[in-house]
Formats: structure tokens, C-alpha cells, sequence
């Protein structure tokens, strides 16, 4: 989902809420827009307001703790290329095109992943290329005759780890559960339109209280930005750091 659009949404119909409060204020007799009338309205929709709060601040959690996931999967991915380029580096000159191999794959992942042109991104570890670079690492690692128990045993540990590797990197591709499902935001609008249209109908419109209650729609739109952004850590303008990757390729054929 486009996070930028999902945030003008409900920005949109804070703002709709909003006028339509002040509207329907006009309308009304005195006596609904005071005594018994106006507690019972206000306690409706502090209700309202503390679902609403209740239901954002779960959500939040719940993004950043994807997000985090998805970073530490990565972290993970990158501290065992470099365990496995040391132990190929233990095994001697035969090594070499394994070694030259696990570099190209990893330097196709952050070409795929975090690309110089937008345009060529995929933001997915499972791309065509990517899996391409793996095979011919594999392969390369099979193709290895060990003479000695410790080439045998380097090249095993090497096997381990490479398929740890492939794990680590098809459970990165795994599609995430949408953190806000269409029936869910759109519930979640209603709400917000309701509780806009309350501070609408409670408060006197003058530049004090609308400016107030552009400032909170903001708010709750960053809120849902940030939820639906952190729910996309490859594909969204709050992204996984290349950093982890950076580095453990700069530490390769050392």
C-alpha cells in the first residue's frame, strides 16, 4: 500500500469531519449543544478517542517491531557471509572462485535492494538475479574436492552456512501481513472522521481551534504513515540501512 496516499486519506477525512462538525454546530438548537446533551456527546466520543488511541499505539508497536525483524534478519544475513568468506579463505587457493562468487552475490543484493537508479529496484531478496548469484555460489562450493580432513571439514561448516544463507534470505522474501487490511483502515477512518466532526461540533470555530485540529490531524496522519511505512522496510521511504550489507562486502576476499 502507498503509505503517502493512505496518510492523505485519512488526513482528508479528518479535515471532512472537521467541517462537517462545524456545520451541523449551526444547525442545531441550543439545547443540544448544551447541559446533559453535551456531556453525553462528549463521553461518546472520548470512547471513540481512546479506542482510537489505544488502537494506533498497537499498531505502531507492532510496525516497529516488524521492522526490526526484518533488520536483525539482515544483520544476521551478513555477519555469516562473513563467517563463510573467512572459513572458504581457511580452505586455500581452490577456494577462490567461491569466494569470488559469494561476493557477486552479495553484491547483486544490494544492487537489487538499495539500487544507484530507483528505477532498477526491486526492493525484494528474491529476485531473478539474486537467486542466479546464489546457485553459482552453491555450485562453486560443491565443485570444491577437499584433500585434507580440514578442506572436508571447511568445506561441510561452508555447506552449513550457506544453506543458513538461503534460509535467512528466502524467510526475508516471505510477503508481510498487512499491519492496516482495507476493512481495518477503513473502520479506522470512520473512527477518525467521528471524532473530528465531535471537536467540530463542540468547539467555536475561530483560527485558535482550527489550527488545533489541523496540527492533531497531522499527527494522526503521520501515525498511519509511519505504521503502513515501517509494515514495507525494503519498499517504502523509511528503509532498512544497506550498512550491514555494505560492510560485510568490503570485508570479503580479505
Amino acid at each position: 500500500m502507498d503509505s503517502l496516499l493512505i496518510a492523505t486519506i485519512v488526513f482528508a477525512s479528518s479535515l471532512v469531519g472537521m467541517g462537517s462538525g462545524f456545520f451541523i454546530r449551526r444547525l442545531l438548537p441550543e439545547s443540544h449543544r448544551s447541559g446533559p446533551s453535551i456531556d453525553v456527546i462528549k463521553q461518546g466520543f472520548g470512547l471513540i478517542a481512546t479506542m482510537v488511541a489505544l488502537v494506533l499505539g498497537l499498531l505502531v508497536a507492532s510496525a516497529k517491531s516488524a521492522f526490526d525483524s526484518k533488520n536483525t534478519g539482515f544483520a544476521t544475513l551478513s555477519t555469516n557471509v562473513i563467517v563463510l568468506d573467512r572459513s572458504l579463505a581457511q580452505y586455500g587457493p581452490e577456494a577462490k572462485p567461491a569466494r569470488e562468487a559469494l561476493s557477486r552475490t552479495v553484491e547483486s543484493m544490494i544492487d537489487q535492494l538499495w539500487p544507484a537508479s530507483e528505477s532498477a529496484a526491486t526492493h525484494s531478496a528474491d529476485s531473478k538475479v539474486i537467486t542466479a548469484q546464489g546457485t553459482s555460489f552453491a555450485a562453486a562450493l560443491l565443485n570444491l574436492a577437499p584433500k585434507t580432513e580440514l578442506q572436508k571439514s571447511i568445506q561441510s561448516q561452508a555447506l552449513q552456512l550457506s544453506g543458513d544463507l538461503a534460509k535467512t534470505r528466502w524467510s526475508l522474501t516471505q510477503p508481510a501481513v498487512p499491519l492496516l487490511p482495507t476493512p481495518f483502515l477503513v473502520v479506522m477512518v470512520f473512527w477518525l472522521g467521528f471524532l473530528f466532526a465531535s471537536y467540530g461540533l463542540l468547539a467555536p470555530c475561530n483560527a485558535t481551534v482550527v489550527v488545533t485540529l489541523l496540527i492533531c490531524s497531522l499527527s494522526l496522519s503521520a501515525a498511519i504513515f509511519l505504521i503502513v511505512d515501517l509494515g514495507e522496510p525494503t519498499d517504502g521511504l523509511i528503509r532498512i540501512s544497506d550498512a550491514s550489507l555494505r560492510y560485510s562486502l568490503s570485508q570479503l576476499g580479505q
